[in-house]
């Protein structure tokens, strides 16, 4: 079992089309008026030693000061993301969040911080479904993932039938303050409005 506190990336997941967003980048939609990478940034260097952010454009993160890492696998989707994470991690687990998630609650995280132990995965249910772009990995899956992105097999969902993974009821994160507000995410504009988003950038 890892000690608490025992050392633990923090890596957005930045590397979707956004074609529900019409192709504008998610991760810089604004909410209470700062972008959710700007917001999820700086919580992250709150958590976590070291901070990653996957994508392919990382000219769009240079101003946060922050480490990007490429995909191995373009067009891999967010399993390649992961890979890329989980390989640049200096950290045996790297809790990973998807780069629309405006709302991630640091004791949510931390709650699942505290479940590592000897799974592979760490994964969320929630609303019927399980949310594996909000989940802690250990960096020794990276081999796995790589056989799965090898053989054209991308689903997130196919890789976990491949590891041990500790599922967190839905019925038990229900009793962790904030779980419904850290596991929300804004993939289309009305999802953005309904948590008072918008885009302050012109488009492109």
């Amino acid at each position: 079992m890892a000690a608490p506190g025992a050392p633990v990336a923090g890596a957005i997941m930045a590397g979707g089309r956004a074609s529900r967003m019409g192709g504008r980048d998610k991760a810089f939609a604004a909410v209470g008026g700062e972008p959710i990478a700007v917001r999820t940034v700086r919580l992250f260097r709150g958590l976590f030693p070291q901070v990653l952010v996957a994508t392919d454009r990382a000219e769009r993160f240079r101003g946060l000061d922050v480490e990007t890492v490429a995909d191995r696998f373009p067009g891999g989707g967010p399993l390649a993301g992961l890979h890329a994470a989980l390989l640049a991690s200096r950290h045996p687990h790297v809790f990973v969040a998807a780069c629309d998630m405006p709302r991630l609650d640091a004791g949510v995280i931390r709650f699942l911080l505290r479940r590592i132990g000897a799974a592979d995965a760490i994964v969320p249910c929630w609303g019927g479904d399980v949310e594996p772009l909000h989940a802690v990995y250990a960096r020794a899956c990276a081999p796995e993932m790589e056989a799965c992105l090898r053989a054209g097999r991308l689903a997130v969902r196919d890789f976990l039938l491949r590891v041990r993974v500790d599922y967190v009821s839905e019925e038990e994160l229900g009793r962790v303050r904030g779980a419904a507000d850290s596991l929300t995410n804004v993939n289309t504009p009305e999802e953005l409005a309904a948590v008072g988003g918008r885009f302050e950038e012109s488009p492109g």
